[in-house]
C-alpha cells in the first residue's frame, strides 16, 4: 500500500490513486467537480478545537501532532478509516493547508503508517 499527500488545490498530477480529502471544512474555492475526489471523510480530521489552537502555527507542531494522534486513538471512525485505506493499493491523502510539511495528513500518514505496521 502506498500513501501519498497532495495539495487539494495544486491541480491533480496523479488520478491513479484513491482520493480523499481529510479536512473537517470544505476548502475555499473548490469546486467539488474540481475536487476530483473519490471521498470526503471529515470525521477523521482534527476536532475543531485541536484545529483552531493550532492554526497552522509550525511552532506548534509536535504539540499538535501528539494532541491529534490521541484524538484519532480515541476516534471510532478511525478504525473503519484504517481498514477503508488497506483496501486501496494507492492512496492520495488530500488537505487545503498551505503549509505541506507540518499539518493533519502528514500525522493521518504516519498513523496509517504505525496501524499497518501493527497488524
Amino acid at each position: 500500500m502506498t500513501i501519498k499527500l497532495e495539495r487539494i488545490y495544486t491541480k491533480p498530477v496523479d488520478h491513479s490513486g484513491y482520493r480523499i480529502l481529510v479536512d473537517r471544512l470544505w476548502p475555499r474555492g473548490i469546486s467539488k467537480v474540481n475536487a476530483a475526489l473519490d471521498e470526503w471523510i471529515k470525521e477523521i480530521a482534527p476536532s475543531n478545537e485541536l484545529r483552531k489552537w493550532f492554526g497552522h502555527e509550525p511552532a506548534k507542531y509536535p504539540e499538535f501532532r501528539q494532541r491529534y494522534l490521541a484524538e484519532l486513538d480515541a476516534n471510532p471512525a478511525a478504525a473503519a478509516f484504517v481498514k477503508l485505506v488497506a483496501s486501496h493499493p494507492q492512496v492520495i491523502l488530500l488537505f487545503g493547508a498551505k503549509d505541506e510539511q507540518h499539518n493533519q495528513a502528514v500525522v493521518l500518514k504516519e498513523y496509517l503508517a504505525q496501524q499497518n505496521n501493527a497488524s
